[in-house]
């Protein structure tokens, strides 16, 4: 009884031990720090850090275009004299001023 009893165990033993096997690795194919799940995690990462990237290289570029009009070479008079008296809430004695409210 012993034998036979040992004999259905062995039996057994195999294909449970490789079914937790495949058990074992379906399920860090899914859950692992390199599964699936994290690699959507990423792709999503890299997603918004590339909308970021994009939007961080519209406003370089901004900024550049506004600092090559300050060099010497490019400079607008016309335009340097309309930035300062805006800033300086200045005009001369023969312009008229026309004040806008803002929304």
């Amino acid at each position: 009884m012993g034998s036979r009893l040992r004999r259905k165990l062995l039996q057994i033993l195999g294909p449970v031990s490789g079914a937790c096997l495949v058990a074992y690795f379906a399920y860090y194919t899914v859950q692992g720090d390199r599964g699936l799940m994290t690699l959507t995690r990423l792709q999503g990462q890299v997603a918004r850090s590339e909308g970021q990237l994009a939007t961080l290289q519209t406003n370089r570029e901004g900024l550049q275009k506004k600092v090559a009009s300050l060099r010497p070479e490019s400079l607008d008079v016309d335009r340097l004299d309309e930035r300062a008296r805006t800033l300086l809430n200045y005009a001369a004695p023969d312009e008229v001023v026309v004040l806008r409210r803002k929304h």
